[in-house]
């Protein structure tokens, strides 16, 4: 890689940082995308509304806050060029609060919590943290939705002194997610409602009366900003990369395809991390929806819109397992993954990967056309495989699909590490998909 290529792949890589940043919760990772969105003339979408769509414009629309479809429309219609896909996932595993959250005990305030899929709980603690989310205001309406982010660390979760734990160094930290995950938040004064100092907290940062607020959805975030690491800073860390940076890149490259021959579409859906089964999850009816009525208002009969699925093609993106020196018996041999050596394409015999030869071909050659590395990723036999959007979208809607994604060490950590140069490549070779 060339220096003036470096230099543009640490500030691609700076960029996601900052998106990351900006994005504690799945709802401020879709404001911020539609933020991005508008500053380049994408139009917004009302689901609940008439489309009048235009040829070569810009489009997004939203669903319940977290989950966002952005496209563009193509030169020629679907029927002739299919459509170009990417799909990745707003939402990351971690600790959300519980409605009632706040309540005292031994002269403490303390934050009860449930687990959201399947981070590494043990990488919670000692770090300073904090909640966004959204809240539901009271008004004259009804009701508003407000995105709330506390800046400022909030919240701890103390490990137990090693003289208590004896055996942490030789069994891990292990923690009862009932009685050993509730954060500390402050210390109760006597006569005082706990719950009712919280809400006054989240009251104050939306401009609110305690009072008004119904209810909300809240998550834990390090407030730790992004940063690069190591020798000629070759690494980022942060949290959520596992799938911000996807989410990132697929947007990244979105916004770069000007004039595209066929109609492009990013989709990031909330609800990866447990299943997708809602709503406004990969296995819900958004993007088949929203392909639908892009279809219809390019006058396509119900053929020509089978043609234009059979001629699409999806890249699921989510990110990939990089190869850990120190844990070499994780691996399956020969599938030895490398930061910062390019896309990863990942394969599973029993489907929970949807790469298959000719997608995985396609893949490779669109690496190829863009000038970037790839790598093959197989999990090893004899531990669970993880899956992704990939399957789900590709059952949906019958269209061929891979499942790729950049090498990543310490997957579902708070603080998550990964390749400079890996999301440059990713960037490059989406933007290869949606030139194609």
């Amino acid at each position: 890689m060339t220096d003036r290529a470096l230099k543009q792949a640490h500030s691609q890589a700076q960029d996601l940082l900052d998106f990351i940043d900006a994005s504690p919760s799945p709802w401020h990772a879709v404001d911020t995308a539609v933020q991005r969105l508008s500053k380049q003339g994408y139009s917004a979408l009302d689901e609940s509304q008439a489309w009048q769509l235009k040829a070569g414009q810009g489009y997004y629309v939203v669903r319940g806050g977290a989950s966002i479809i952005a496209f563009h429309l193509g030169q020629k219609k679907p029927n002739e060029t299919g459509f170009r896909l990417v799909g990745a996932h707003t939402d990351s595993p971690g600790l959300r609060l519980k409605p009632k959250a706040a309540y005292a005990t031994d002269d403490l305030i303390r934050i009860g919590v449930e687990v959201y899929g399947g981070p590494i709980l043990a990488t919670f603690t000692d770090r300073d943290l904090s909640v966004a989310g959204r809240i539901s205001v009271r008004s004259k309406n009804g009701f508003d939705l407000r995105l709330v982010k506390l800046d400022q660390p909030m919240l701890r979760l103390p490990n137990l002194a090693i003289h208590m734990n004896r055996e942490v160094n030789d069994k891990g930290l292990l923690l009862n997610k009932q009685t050993e995950l509730p954060l500390i938040f402050g210390q109760c004064e006597a006569g005082v409602d706990a719950e009712q100092v919280f809400l006054s907290q989240l009251a104050q940062s939306v401009n609110a009366n305690a009072a008004d607020l119904l209810s909300f959805e809240l998550n834990v975030f390090d407030t730790q900003k992004g940063s690069f690491w190591g020798a000629k800073q070759a690494f980022i860390a942060n949290s959520q990369l596992d799938n911000l940076a996807s989410c990132h890149a697929a947007l990244s490259a979105l916004l770069a395809s000007e004039k595209p021959m066929a109609t492009t579409v990013c989709a990031l859906f909330d609800h990866e991390e447990v299943g997708s089964e809602s709503a406004i999850g990969a296995s819900g009816s958004f993007l088949s929806d929203v392909l639908q009525r892009i279809s219809s208002s390019q006058e396509l009969d119900d053929d020509a819109r089978l043609q234009a699925m059979a001629r699409s093609f999806l890249v699921s993106a989510d990110m990939a397992h990089a190869y850990h020196p120190n844990h070499p018996s994780a691996y399956e041999p020969c599938h030895h993954v490398l930061v910062n050596h390019g896309p990863v394409i990942k394969t599973n015999a029993n489907h929970r990967y949807a790469s298959n030869a000719e997608s995985s071909a396609r893949f490779m050659q669109l690496c190829e056309a863009a000038g970037v590395p790839y790598q093959q990723y197989a999990h090893r036999s004899d531990l669970g495989c993880g899956s992704t959007i990939g399957p789900i979208v590709a059952a949906n809607l019958g269209v061929p699909s891979v499942d790729v994604g950049s090498p990543m060490w310490a997957m579902h950590s708070l603080r998550e590490s990964a390749g400079v140069l890996d999301h440059a490549y990713m960037i490059a070779v989406l933007s290869a998909l949606y030139r194609s």
